[in-house]
C-alpha cells in the first residue's frame, strides 16, 4: 500500500593546496586540495552526524538497509555516509512510521550521515510505470497498481520526515541517451521544481537541500541550467542526468563543462557527481 503522503493525484597529480569554508548551515566544506587540471578536489565535508572525507564511496541502502552487510559492519569499515531512496521508503514502510522511529537514522540504527535521493531516478528506472506532469510524476505502485503522485513538495516532505543530512531536489530526469525537446523541457522543469523544493523544506537548519543540474548531453542546456540554479542559495549542487548509457567521453565532457561553468561564488560549495557505479570511471 502506498504511504498516505504519496496520496493520489497530488577525482590527478600536482594538486594545489587550497582552503575554503561554505557559510551555508548545516554544512561546512573545507577544501584541502584541488587539481588545477581536472578540478578534482579532496575535501572535509562537515554534516550534522560526522565529517565526510571526500572523495568518498557511498553505499546504497535503497530501502534503509545495505544488501549483504550489517550496519555494525558498515560502521567498522568506517563508512561516513550512505544513501536511501525517497520513492521506495515513501512507499514502504512509509514516512510516518520512519518518523516515529526518530527518522531514518533511528530506523536503521545508523549514527553517521545519510543522503536521500528524491525519487527522480525512478522516472527512468520505472519509466513504464510513470508519467511526468508539471505537478509532479505519476507512478503506478508496483505493489498494488494504485496511482500515486510524487510532487516536489511531497518529495521534500518525505525527506524531512526521513531526516537525512543531504536531500536531493526532485528533478525531471530523462535518460542521457535521449535528445530533442524533451531534454530542454526536463531542464526547465527541474529549475521550476527546485524553487518548489526550496519553498517546501521545513528543516533548512538541519537538512541540506542540493540542486541537480540537468541538460542531457547539450552544453548549451547544461550552461543555462547552471546559470539559473546557481542563482539559488543552496548548500550544494549535483551533476545529474548522466551514467545512463552515454559514452565515457560524453560523461566527462559534461562533468568538465559543469565544473568549468560554476560561478566563482559557488566554487566553495559542495559539488556531487551522481551515479558513478564503477571506480574505473574516475580514471579518464
Amino acid at each position: 500500500m502506498a504511504a498516505p503522503i504519496l496520496r493520489e493525484a497530488e577525482l590527478d597529480i600536482g594538486m594545489s593546496l587550497k582552503k575554503a569554508v561554505s557559510t551555508v548551515s548545516p554544512l561546512a566544506l573545507r577544501i584541502l586540495a584541488e587539481c588545477p587540471v581536472t578540478k578534482a578536489r579532496a575535501c572535509d565535508l562537515t554534516l550534522p552526524h560526522c565529517t565526510v572525507n571526500t572523495p568518498v564511496f557511498m553505499p546504497v541502502g535503497t530501502q534503509g538497509t545495505m544488501k549483504g552487510i550489517t550496519v555494525d559492519q558498515l560502521d567498522e569499515l568506517g563508512c561516513q555516509i550512505c544513501l536511501g531512496n525517497t520513492y521506495h521508503l515513501g512507499m514502504r514502510p512509509g514516512p510516518e512510521l520512519i518518523e516515529k522511529a526518530n527518522g531514518l537514522h533511528g530506523f536503521m540504527n545508523w549514527k553517521r550521515n545519510l543522503l536521500t535521493d528524491s525519487g527522480g531516478f525512478q522516472m527512468v528506472s520505472l519509466v513504464e510505470l510513470s508519467e511526468v506532469t508539471e505537478e509532479g510524476v505519476k507512478f503506478k505502485s508496483p505493489y498494488d497498481g494504485k496511482e500515486i503522485l510524487l510532487s516536489p513538495e511531497q518529495s521534500i516532505a518525505i525527506q524531512n520526515s526521513l531526516g537525512s543530512d543531504i536531500m536531493m531536489q526532485l528533478d525531471d530526469v530523462v535518460s542521457s541517451t535521449v535528445s530533442g525537446p524533451r531534454v530542454e523541457e526536463a531542464m526547465w522543469r527541474s529549475i521550476r521544481w527546485l524553487d518548489r523544493c526550496i519553498g517546501a523544506n521545513k528543516n533548512p537548519d538541519r537538512q541540506n537541500l542540493f540542486a541537480i543540474i540537468q541538460g542531457g548531453l547539450s552544453a548549451e542546456l547544461r550552461k543555462t541550467c547552471l546559470d539559473e540554479m546557481t542563482k539559488r542559495d543552496v548548500p550544494g549542487f549535483a551533476i545529474g542526468g548522466l551514467s545512463g548509457g552515454e559514452e565515457k567521453d560524453d560523461f566527462w565532457r559534461m562533468v568538465t563543462l559543469s565544473t568549468d561553468h560554476l560561478p566563482r561564488c559557488c566554487l566553495t560549495k559542495y559539488l556531487h557527481t551522481q551515479v558513478i557505479r564503477k571506480a574505473k570511471v574516475l580514471f579518464y
